[in-house]
Order: C-alpha cells, then sequence, then structure tokens
C-alpha cells in the first residue's frame, strides 16, 4: 500500500498524536469487526474512510470530517493495536465503541508513550476493569489531556478538598466529583481550580465546608473565577454574610437556578402577600425554599394559609414546612392533628404542640407521639393516618 507523507505538516502535530491516512482507499473489515480478535502488526487492519464507518458507527459525513480536519501523517502504529490495549485494561467492546465514538481522535495516539500511562493512572486511583471502561467511555477526552501538566496534579488538589483532614480522599467522592464534572481535572489547575479554591476559602467556604460543595457543585470549581466572583456577589446582594455558615448554601443554591426562575419563584410568595424583604429573609433562613418547585410552593402557602389558617409571618419564621411533601406528610398529619383536637386528647398532652411542631417530628417520633400513645383510638388514627376509609 503506498504511503504519503506530509513533511511540512509534521511540525504541527503532537508528537504524542501522530495521525495516519492512507490515500487509498481498500476493503475494510465489517463492523462485527470490533469483536474479533485483533489482528498482529504483520497483517495491520488498514486504516480508511471505511473503517470508522464499518468498525464504529461513524456516519460518511463525520468520517470524512476526520479526514479533511488532520494532515496525513505516516506512523508504524494501527489502530488495532489501541483496540488490544483497551481491551487488555478490560473495556468491552461497548466501551471501546463508545471512547472512540466521543474522541477518536485516540485512534492515532502513541499507545505506549500515552496512552497506557493515562490508563494505569486511573487504574491506580481505584478503576479497574469494566468499572475503567464505563468512566473512560463517558469522559474520553481525558485521555486527550497532559498526565502530568493537568490530569495528575489536578486530581492531587481535588483530593486534597476531599479530605480536608489529612486523611484518604473517598474513592467514591473522588470519582462522584469526576463523572459530574469532567473539566475539574481537565483544565490548567493555575487557571481554575487552584484560584476557585483560594477565593471560595476567602469567603469563608473552607474545611468541610469546602468539601461539600465539591461534591455536590463541582462545576463552581471548574468555571472562570470572575463568574465565581459575579456569583458570590449575588448571593451577598440577598443579604447573605461571608460569616454566616448559610452563605454556602445560599451560593449552592444561586449556582443551580439562574436568575429568570429565581424571579418566577419569588413572584410566587408576592402573589401571596409577601414582600420582598420577608422573602429575602425566608430565602436566607432556608436558602434551598427556591429550589421548590412553584406549583409545590403554591400549594404549600394555600394549605398552610387557608387550611390551616396560618398568617404568612408564621411561614416568614418557618419557610422549611414548605418544602415538606403535602401528600405524604403534611395533609396526613393535619387530619390526625385536627381529630385529636376535636376528641380534646391533646389537652392531656404535657404541653399542647402546635401543628409546627408536629409536622416537624421524624416519621418515627410522630408515630410515638400521635398514635400509639392513644391507645384506645390509635387504630382508627393509624386508619386516618394512612387514609384507608375502606376499613373504617
Amino acid at each position: 500500500m503506498r504511503i504519503r507523507t506530509l513533511s511540512s505538516s509534521l511540525s504541527t502535530i503532537s508528537p504524542s498524536c501522530h495521525l495516519l491516512f492512507f490515500i487509498k482507499q481498500t476493503t475494510t473489515l465489517p463492523f462485527s469487526s470490533l469483536t474479533s480478535p485483533p489482528t498482529t502488526s504483520a497483517n495491520p487492519t488498514p486504516f480508511t474512510k471505511d473503517y470508522l464507518i464499518r468498525t464504529f458507527g461513524f456516519t460518511e459525513s463525520r468520517s470524512s470530517s476526520l479526514f479533511d480536519r488532520f494532515h496525513i501523517v505516516e506512523r508504524a502504529q494501527t489502530p488495532d493495536l489501541l483496540l488490544q490495549t483497551l481491551r487488555q485494561f478490560g473495556f468491552s467492546e461497548d466501551h471501546i465503541r463508545a471512547t472512540v465514538r466521543n474522541t477518536p481522535q485516540i485512534l492515532f495516539c502513541e499507545d505506549d508513550a500515552v496512552l497506557k500511562p493515562k490508563l494505569r493512572f486511573f487504574q491506580q486511583l481505584g478503576l479497574i476493569g469494566s468499572d475503567l471502561g464505563l468512566f473512560i467511555s463517558k469522559n474520553s477526552t481525558l485521555l486527550t489531556h497532559s498526565l502530568d501538566r493537568r490530569l495528575a496534579p489536578s486530581i492531587d488538589i481535588v483530593k486534597g478538598v476531599l479530605a480536608p483532614n489529612g486523611g484518604d480522599c473517598d474513592t467514591n467522592d473522588l470519582f462522584s466529583v469526576l463523572r459530574r464534572c469532567k473539566w475539574i481535572i481537565a483544565k490548567d489547575p493555575k487557571l481554575r481550580l487552584l484560584p476557585n479554591i483560594s477565593f471560595l476559602q476567602s469567603c469563608g467556604i473552607v474545611g468541610s465546608q469546602l468539601s461539600t460543595l465539591l461534591k455536590r457543585r463541582p462545576i463552581l470549581f471548574a468555571q472562570k473565577e470572575s463568574r465565581l466572583r459575579d456569583l458570590v456577589r449575588k448571593v451577598e446582594d440577598m443579604g447573605f454574610s461571608v460569616d454566616s455558615r448559610m452563605f454556602v448554601h445560599g451560593l449552592f443554591t444561586l449556582s443551580c437556578i439562574g436568575p429568570e426562575t429565581l424571579e418566577r419563584k419569588f413572584k410566587v410568595f408576592e402573589d401571596y402577600g409577601f414582600s420582598r424583604e420577608e422573602i429575602a429573609e425566608m430565602f436566607r433562613t432556608t436558602p434551598s425554599l427556591p429550589r421548590t418547585s412553584e406549583e409545590k410552593l403554591k400549594l404549600g402557602i394555600e394549605f398552610f394559609m387557608d387550611v390551616v389558617g396560618y398568617n404568612r409571618t408564621v411561614l416568614v419564621h418557618k419557610p422549611k414546612i414548605l418544602m415538606y411533601s403535602l401528600e405524604k406528610r403534611l395533609i396526613p398529619r393535619h387530619r390526625v392533628f385536627v381529630i385529636l383536637r376535636s376528641k380534646n386528647l391533646l389537652k392531656t398532652m404535657k404541653k399542647v404542640p402546635s401543628f409546627i411542631s408536629v409536622v416537624e417530628l421524624s416519621e418515627d417520633a410522630f408515630l410515638d407521639r400521635f398514635i400509639s400513645r392513644f391507645l384506645d383510638c390509635a387504630e382508627e388514627l393509624l386508619v386516618i393516618y394512612k387514609d384507608d376509609f375502606s376499613n373504617l
């Protein structure tokens, strides 16, 4: 087979990922060839446009785009050797196909110099066999980044944040962060990760709070520092103090929802007569409140104001009760509460409870204090609580 080498283009191509494209189109293996034993280096599979189409399911346009995108460079290694390497590391055929489809340039990476060290690196972190194949198939672009300049130093930084007391980093936490935001280790840590950590620490978010924020919202650590500063400024504008432990929760909420969504949630409260200051106070007290759906907020407000009879001042001081399930918690407990009150049984308790105190109890505590203790009507109360009126 004749191979044309464009020597003038060699200087523009990374020595770690040489690209080989054959000019002459030849017959290639069918799509099922990925599952067959790899050919030996003495009889390599010819690499053509059809190779991508038939072996990995690329469309013709995408296959042609790859050929147009890269210069024609001669290289000794064939794609078959790369596929063999991935199999040796425990990749299934589906993992291999997904990896190549997502990041086809790895077909042209030097196996021993580039690919194997990165795969061994992730193995040492705790990903073995099919777990490694699954992770890489979903995050294959990580294989295109420098191991020494990006992946390894970034992983060390992430592990340090996840284990703030100097202990061992939980592997599950580490890979949970990477699965949710691979860019946290793909970017130069000096440009994103380290400056963002330093800035968050200057805002009082340190230790376990910083670790929790990383696990819950890793994208914050990978974005531009200017965007992170803008977000922090918005949290401060909402009245959160950097000295408050609620600050990090307000930051998390505002990072999850956009300004238009937040405004719609606030409008829900305004429609029921709440002032902007009251709404802001509720947000500061319960930062997760704006993450509740608009429909749930409306139903909760109407339940407490129209059914229970509370005024909005009660909700301003106890906004968390709006986040409880209406069907599974609020309505069933209210039914029991009303029955006990009608039977004057609440007065038999050492202190007559408010409905809010009833709502805030755990399930076991509620059953113990408001159903089991009233032996004469416990069965009736339980039926009412479970809404199973067919047994009455």
